[in-house]
């Protein structure tokens, strides 16, 4: 009995020490509600998978609100090990010498496989240097495009517009006609700016679009785009188009109750539209390009958020860092994410599997993100690299409200955002000096 006792004992203590040797790290992210609980369950399904890790997800707030967190963490050396970075604030992560290691450096450094051309073509770049090393994983990757009621399309006898010239003069009237708000949008700087550039292969900022150089300025005064926001204060006053302010769901909410036929959201929306009865079918398509501008439409820039590695942290912490990273780009794992949220699965493999999987011919509106980033590419289409950005967009949202509230011209607004846009840069620069 005695001798029983000892070898429980001492089974329970090399079990403890086994326990007590897991490596542990910290995950800080921005995804709350449904979005924080598939977040959750990644962390719970990589923790299942190995007993050597455990990596453990705290959710930060906004996604400001957990970048601004981040940086004041990494100050007081108290860093997390991943910290999720939106896309607005990929520069200022990036711009903070030593804050991170580049993701390709932290898998290489640890013996997994890495190599960008297995990531689908529009997520490869956007969190790269100008080299093209990934310096943060894509995780919630998303892209702008166009959903659209299927039951008004149909009552107004038009199909999607596949360039504003077909919807200015044949599917805005039509809808109108049909008792419909033709179009609304959720997010003017990322849609209307950002991915507007990219659709048309449009420069947006000087250096490569900012991947080149500090010394960076902000091209969005161009008669492009001037033209883009003078057709939507006419068609604003024709009732074609309505803006309900810079809230997300202040725009969708309209196209969820069936009175906006024509709404542009993110792809990673999708699963959300899917989990409601919105009383009507839905369905989605590419952005719409203005032919005027060019016959030859290339691909969006992803949004959302990328996972970066956060510098300063012990070899073994690294390595746990590198097997949770190359858990998330499992196809499966990929496949999973997609699937509960909407979310573009970020590698080929991952798209493979889904599309094997017969997953897109039971929701075909969810590979229209995909299909978008896989357009043709351009000189333009990488992303963009600018400090301060999340600022930049403030004054963008700031010089649109009041371009749709009549408060000021098309031509003052662009003005004004390029003079205090390239102040900021300016500003950023100096930071980094």
């Amino acid at each position: 009995m005695q001798l029983s006792k000892t070898v429980m004992a001492i089974g329970f203590a090399f079990a403890a020490s086994q326990s007590f040797a897991q490596t542990e790290i910290t995950f800080w992210h921005a995804m709350g509600g449904e979005l924080g609980e598939s977040t959750n369950q990644i962390a719970e399904d990589f923790n299942a998978s190995q007993s050597e890790y455990r990596v453990v997800p705290v959710f930060k707030g906004t996604y400001e609100e957990a970048l601004t967190a981040g940086i004041a963490a990494f100050r007081a050396g108290e860093q997390p090990n991943i910290l999720q970075v939106f896309d607005a604030g990929a520069a200022t992560v990036i711009g903070a010498q030593g804050a991170t290691i580049a993701v390709q450096d932290l898998l290489e450094a640890n013996g997994v496989n890495f190599d960008i051309e297995d990531y689908i073509s529009g997520v490869r770049y956007f969190f790269a240097d100008s080299d093209g090393k990934m310096i943060g994983m894509p995780f919630n990757s998303s892209s702008p495009i166009m959903y659209y009621n299927v039951d008004a399309l149909a009552a107004a006898g038009v199909t999607p517009p596949a360039t504003w010239e077909e919807f200015q003069n044949v599917t805005a009237p039509a809808l109108k006609d049909a008792g419909y708000i033709a179009l609304a949008q959720s997010h003017l700087p990322w849609i209307f700016t950002e991915n507007f550039h990219s659709r048309h292969n449009l420069p947006f900022a000087t250096n490569n679009n900012g991947y080149d150089g500090l010394d960076t300025q902000i091209l969005v005064n161009n008669d492009a785009i001037k033209a883009h926001f003078n057709a939507m204060t006419e068609w604003q006053e024709q009732e074609y188009f309505a803006w309900y302010g810079t809230g997300w769901g202040d725009n969708q909410t309209p196209f969820e109750e069936g009175k906006v036929a024509i709404w542009l959201g993110s792809s990673g929306s999708f699963g959300g539209l899917a989990a409601k009865d919105l009383g009507f079918d839905f369905s989605a398509t590419n952005l719409p390009y203005w032919e005027a501008v060019t016959t030859e439409p290339t691909q969006t820039f992803i949004g959302g958020a990328a996972l970066f590695a956060m510098a300063g942290k012990s070899e073994a912490e690294n390595a746990a860092t590198a097997a949770f990273f190359e858990f998330l780009t499992q196809p499966e794992t990929q496949y999973k994410w997609h699937r509960e949220t909407g979310y573009v699965p970020i590698t080929t493999a991952a798209y493979e599997l889904a599309k094997a999987d017969g997953y897109y011919e039971e929701a075909p509106a969810a590979e229209v993100g995909i299909q978008q980033l896989s357009l043709p590419a351009g000189e333009n289409t990488a992303g963009y690299r600018m400090g301060f950005y999340v600022q930049i967009r403030d004054v963008m949202n700031r010089e649109y409200g009041r371009i749709l509230t009549g408060e000021t011209s098309v031509e003052d607004a662009f003005a004004n955002i390029e003079k205090e846009a390239n102040d900021l840069l300016s500003r950023f620069s100096r930071t980094q000096g």
